[in-house]
C-alpha cells in the first residue's frame, strides 16, 4: 500500500498542506536553506568563488564572513596592530568624541549589490573586491558583509565561524535547518581543539597566582581560590 511518511500516500492535498506547514512556521514564507561552506583558510574562499564565477550560479546572492583584520578600512583600525576589534568597539560607542563614517555607509554596499541584481549584472564576488568597493564607496565592508547574510543563499567563512560557539553567536549565525558543507573536513578536529583552547603566558599565570594569594592570606573564598591557585602552581 501507499507509504504514510511522505506526501504521495495522499497526493496533492498533502503537497498542499505541507506547503501551508511551511508558511506558518516562518511567518507566511516558505522557508528556504542556506548554504553555510567552511573552510581552513580565507585563501581557499578566494579560490572557491573564483571556481563559483565560472559555473551557471555565479549570479546566487552570497556573502563572505571574515575578520576585522581583512575588511576593516578605517585608516587608523586597519592600521592599527592586534587591538582592531576594540578600536573599532570603540568608535561604534562613540567614546573619545569620535565615530565610524564607514559604519554609517553600510547601506551603500547592500544597496550596490541590490541594483547590481536587479540589472542582472551580479556576480560572485571575494572579500578584495568588497573591500575595493567599500573604500570607493567609504562604507564598511566587515559590517556589510554581515548585513548581506540575510538575504544570501551561499554564506562562506572559515571553520570556526561554524564551530565556535561564542563567534556563532557574535556573527548571529543559526545552522538550524540549513545546508553546512565543510572543506576538507579532515582538518576539523584540529579547528574543534582551537575552538576550546586557550594559551596563556608563565608571567600571566604568576600574576594570577599572587592574586590568589591575595584572596586565600585574606580569606576570600578561601576553600574555592585554594584549589585555583593550585592549579597556577602545578602549571607554573
Amino acid at each position: 500500500g501507499p507509504c504514510t511518511d511522505c506526501s504521495c500516500s495522499s497526493g496533492k492535498e498533502t503537497d498542499k498542506d505541507t506547503g501551508k506547514t511551511k508558511k506558518k512556521e516562518n511567518g507566511d514564507q516558505s522557508f528556504i536553506p542556506k548554504i553555510f561552506f567552511g573552510t581552513r583558510t580565507h585563501k581557499q574562499i578566494s579560490q572557491i568563488t573564483r571556481e563559483l564565477k565560472r559555473t551557471a550560479f555565479s549570479s546566487v546572492p552570497m556573502t563572505i564572513l571574515s575578520s576585522r583584520d581583512y575588511t576593516c578600512i578605517h585608516p587608523v583600525v586597519s592600521g592599527s596592530g592586534s587591538n582592531r576589534n576594540e578600536m573599532c568597539v570603540e568608535l561604534l560607542e562613540g567614546k573619545h568624541g569620535k565615530s565610524c563614517s564607514y559604519y554609517h555607509g553600510v547601506h551603500k554596499l547592500s544597496e550596490h549589490h541590490a541594483r547590481q541584481s536587479e540589472h542582472g549584472m551580479y556576480q560572485a564576488w571575494d572579500i578584495e573586491d568588497l573591500v575595493s568597493l567599500g573604500k570607493k564607496l567609504r562604507a564598511c565592508a566587515y559590517f556589510a558583509a554581515r548585513e548581506l547574510m540575510v538575504g544570501a543563499d551561499i554564506v562562506f567563512c572559515p571553520y570556526n565561524y561554524l564551530l565556535d560557539p561564542q563567534i556563532r553567536e557574535s556573527m548571529e549565525i543559526n545552522l538550524k535547518g540549513h545546508v553546512v558543507i565543510l572543506d576538507e573536513a579532515h582538518n576539523i578536529e584540529d579547528s574543534a581543539r582551537e575552538a576550546v583552547s586557550y594559551g596563556v603566558t608563565e608571567a600571566q599565570l604568576k600574576a594570577a597566582r599572587e592574586e590568589l594569594d591575595f584572596m586565600v592570606n585574606n580569606n576570600i573564598r578561601q576553600k574555592d581560590h585554594e584549589a585555583l591557585r593550585a592549579v597556577c602552581c602545578s602549571l607554573t
